[in-house]
């Protein structure tokens, strides 16, 4: 029964998130693991069943600080049509593209095959699920992806359209994001067009700060991502903002000038934020990242770069953020790396802050509430 469910779960996915057609090649990328092998297997059944022609790449688990292999950059460069990026962690990054970008005729950069392929030129159209386990994809791919895709408009249209939001939460978040003149996201289950991608599952609404502007405290209370696993929290990890970067992390009740306790979630996050910086100077020394751009991935790695709410009725928080990040009540911070391609950092760390109040304030002075103590304020 489960394997049926599976199969159907795998086939919906292409069918109408992905709209895969009759002749198109679906390259499959995965790990010997076995939740995400069988996830593939049942991702290749239904390419055959569409008609399509799938070919998978396994490859050893990645983390966020490693290089895809020389096989799957080799498969990408084929130019698939669909791109399933089925990881038990991380696709992993592309080192000769570290070292030598993709360029675009408009002068847009991009430091990987992947991102170049969907983004820079849009020949390619993509999921990507790090983490996915099977009971995970078959209660969170099977929801109403119209009215997913409805709020996911309505809430990327007011974000798109505000100065900046006000974030609190019961566990003492009180921050200001400015996003002013940035565009919103939507991670809405519609990945038909070439150009179009995001996760499995899907539904949130993201945006990334303008570098520099977010003001304030925010406190993790869910769960938090490191380079190489997610996490539940169980004391609440704090972070001062200044100017836009990390200045302090520490745990709830200590001192922001302590040093975070040892084996404490602040301790984990902490030492990935200054293990990516030291990976930034080191990359540089060792001639895999341009000349120059060793302290301006380190200075990153404390940028945040994005605030994400989630809209996905089935998703819950299990400490798996591919997830939890999609969980209704909640909202999410990266730490690194941002979508608009003006903070680039080894890392992105998404961090969950549970029943938030978000308010956005537009140009005009006025102001709408999007969630109220987690509660979806704004459907329409």
């Amino acid at each position: 029964m489960f394997v049926s469910k599976l199969n159907k779960t795998a086939f919906l996915v292409l069918k109408e998130v992905c709209a895969v057609k009759k002749g198109e090649r679906v390259l499959i990328i995965t790990n010997d693991k076995s939740q995400v092998e069988k996830i593939s297997l049942a991702f290749y059944k239904a390419t055959r069943k569409l008609h399509a022609y799938p070919t998978i790449v396994v490859q050893p688990v990645k983390t966020l600080l490693d290089y895809a292999d020389k096989s799957v950059i080799s498969a990408l460069e084929s130019v698939p049509d669909v791109v399933l990026s089925i990881s038990y962690n991380k696709l992993g990054k592309d080192e000769k593209a570290s070292v030598n970008p993709y360029k675009t005729e408009d002068g847009r950069e991009f430091s990987s095959i992947f991102n170049y392929l969907r983004e820079g030129t849009k020949q390619i159209r993509a999921i990507w699920t790090p983490g996915l386990t099977v009971d995970m994809f078959c209660r969170t791919a099977n929801v109403n992806y119209k009215l997913m895709k409805t709020r996911c408009k309505v809430l990327s249209e007011i974000l798109t359209e505000a100065e900046y939001v006000q974030v609190t939460s019961p566990s003492g978040t009180d921050v200001k994001v400015d996003i002013a003149g940035r565009k919103a996201f939507c991670d809405d289950g519609d990945f038909t067009q070439n150009g179009s991608g995001g996760n499995i599952p899907a539904g949130e609404v993201y945006i990334s700060p303008v570098v520099g502007k977010t003001e304030g405290k925010i406190v993790f209370d869910g769960s938090i991502s490191s380079t190489s696993n997610d996490m539940l929290v169980k004391n609440p990890v704090c972070l001062q903002v200044e100017n836009g970067f990390i200045t302090k992390v520490y745990s709830q009740g200590q001192s922001p000038d302590s040093l975070p306790e040892k084996n404490s979630e602040a301790k984990k996050l902490l030492d990935c934020i200054i293990e990516a910086e030291k990976s930034a100077i080191q990359r540089e020394k060792e001639g895999k990242i341009p000349a120059g751009s060793g302290e301006i991935l380190k200075r990153n790695a404390r940028n945040i770069g994005e605030l994400g709410i989630g809209l996905n009725p089935s998703a819950k928080i299990t400490g798996n953020m591919l997830e939890d990040e999609k969980a209704f009540r909640t909202c999410h911070f990266a730490i690194g790396q941002n979508y608009d391609g003006d903070a680039n950092a080894l890392i992105h760390l998404d961090c969950l802050v549970k029943n938030p109040t978000i308010v956005a304030f537009f140009k005009d002075g006025s102001s709408k509430t999007i969630l109220s103590n987690g509660n979806l304020e704004c459907t329409k």
